[in-house]
């Protein structure tokens, strides 16, 4: 007896020391499967690099563009087929003369904190968009619209003052035309200075954050369309790429999803490692190459002809996206409107290649590797985004297939605006370059060929031979009513811009997902913006 009330401390000692033990072990099998089932319902979480922002609807960076859709909602929205359906707005009618929009909106929607969602506050939200013209001038519409009136309750008119066909299109982009409820407002609406709250019409709810952590979203019990299938979205911050494959291997985040939120060497291993799902979108935008043609080499179109002959694409895309981007021939995928037209593809043939170097003059001499014309050797300067993990290895690989056929490629990596601009100062022959993407192609991409801007596609053009002819179709174009003659205008357009191989198009980028196994399949949008959280679910 006297014994056991001896050996009796360290008995109770051990027991707490194994029931501590079970303790952590459970907790820790309960981060990693916190995001499947817990007490409140399910949850699916994801890692992204970048906190999410204040979620101001009107406003751009540091908000992020997928945060802003999950709580925000627009009047009309952009199918992954290039048409519009209704959103808040159930119909619309346009005048004849293409000025004025009629907007009908839904009369079932409330707003996350119960309150109305009507035509008064849709002209509140405007107004205070339009209060910042200057910062919301690169949406043509913005330059148009002389008034939005109140019809009644629940019927709003947008006045331009001449017609603008993309009017829909930039009403269905994820900023700054989504609307805020009357409580997120401070005094003066002057929400360019910031909001109150984050309230929104759409099917989630910001209810707990903390900064660079996470942001937690709860389905937002008032919405009015189909709600998600799970109950929160838990948005982890991770910086690192590397770090947010790790926590995805460790059960902390049940996706990854988007366009370069991990290496490519990181998505192939998981992906090769079957254990997990993957998913690849449908194009969002495209990856390529603009010339200067101001001045230099690159005036001539056959050696911006050869420069694509000269590069097995096929082979490059495939060996340093690992698949997860498409080949690109045409600048824009069929699916973007008015895209979808006969152009005639440059495809990998390095003879061809140098035989139009030849009949441009600009030849090998005996024992020279690059080629001359006139004593000037054949030199050419191409700037890549030096963080991009993607463009590095391309420029050097397209360095190299130049070599063979006598053509120098001196590279360079810089931030992105440095690259553009030294385009645009004609300091530079050669820039990565991509479209918008969707909603807002192929109309933004001719409104800013057509106008001094950031993308530099003005600037490259101008030492095309037709480019005054180029801006008065595009300018034409955007103005005119006429859909027959708009088609017209887009088929000239691109076929002129493809002709004379301003652009050398690469790849179409994607959104690439991997997933746990115990979440069912999901589409991934064609979208940089809306994630389809309502349409996951767990088994």
């Amino acid at each position: 007896m006297i014994f056991f009330k001896k050996l009796l401390p360290f008995i109770l000692i051990l027991m707490l020391t194994i029931l501590a033990g079970c303790s952590s072990s459970s907790e820790g099998n309960g981060s990693k499967t916190s995001s499947k089932n817990n007490n409140e319902g399910k949850m699916i979480t994801i890692g992204w690099p970048l906190d999410i922002g204040p979620l101001n609807p009107h406003t751009y960076l540091p908000n992020q563009m997928t945060a802003q859709a999950m709580v925000y909602e627009s009047l009309v929205e952009y199918n992954d087929d290039g048409t519009i359906s209704p959103k808040l707005a159930e119909s619309w009618e346009i005048s004849d003369d293409k000025t004025a929009y009629i907007f009908h909106l839904r009369q079932d929607v409330k707003y996350s904190d119960g309150t109305v969602f009507n035509a008064d506050n849709v002209i509140r939200n405007f107004n205070a968009v339009l209060a910042d013209r200057d910062t919301h001038s690169w949406m043509g519409m913005v330059n148009h619209i002389v008034d939005v009136v109140k019809e009644d309750d629940y019927t709003i008119r947008l006045q331009l003052d001449a017609p603008y066909y993309p009017v829909l299109n930039e009403l269905a982009f994820v900023r700054p035309f989504r609307f805020l409820g009357d409580n997120g407002f401070h005094e003066g609406d002057a929400t360019n200075k910031g909001i109150k709250a984050p309230v929104g019409t759409g099917p989630w709810v910001l209810t707990e954050y903390k900064k660079d952590q996470y942001a937690l979203f709860s389905r937002n019990e008032h919405y009015w369309g189909e709600k998600p299938l799970v109950d929160k979205v838990k948005v982890k911050i991770i910086p690192d790429s590397e770090s947010i494959s790790l926590a995805f291997e460790n059960e902390e985040l049940d996706l990854i999803y988007g366009r370069g939120i991990i290496s490519l060497d990181n998505y192939t291993f998981l992906k090769d490692s079957n254990q997990y799902k993957t998913a690849v979108s449908e194009p969002l935008s495209t990856r390529a190459l603009l010339f200067n043609t101001q001045s230099g080499p690159l005036a001539e179109l056959k050696v911006r002809q050869a420069i694509q002959y000269a590069v097995n694409k096929e082979q490059m895309v495939e060996s340093i996206t690992h698949g997860t981007e498409k080949v690109a021939n045409t600048l824009f995928w069929d699916a973007i409107p008015y895209a979808n037209i006969e152009l005639k593809p440059i495809l990998f043939n390095p003879e061809k290649a140098e035989q139009l170097l030849d009949e441009a003059g600009w030849t090998l001499k005996n024992g020279d590797k690059i080629r001359s014309k006139n004593g000037q050797p054949l030199t050419l300067d191409l700037i890549y985004i030096a963080t991009d993990a993607i463009q590095k290895p391309m420029a050097e690989l397209m360095q190299g297939e130049l070599a063979k056929i006598g053509v120098q490629l001196k590279l360079e990596g810089a931030d992105v605006m440095v690259g553009l601009q030294k385009l645009m100062d004609n300091q530079v022959d050669i820039n990565f370059w991509r479209t918008n993407g969707p909603p807002t192609d192929p109309h933004s991409f001719a409104n800013e060929s057509a106008t001094p801007n950031a993308n530099g596609v003005y600037e490259a053009k101008l030492g095309l031979e037709n480019a005054t002819q180029i801006d008065d179709k595009i300018h034409q174009l955007l103005i005119g009513t006429d859909e027959a003659e708009r088609v017209q205008l887009y088929k000239d357009i691109l076929t002129m811009f493809h002709d004379q191989a301003l652009f050398y198009p690469i790849s179409y980028e994607t959104n690439n997902v991997i997933y746990h196994k115990y979440l069912k399949d999901f589409n991934p949008r064609a979208s940089e913006y809306d994630i389809p959280y309502a349409q996951m679910d767990v088994k």
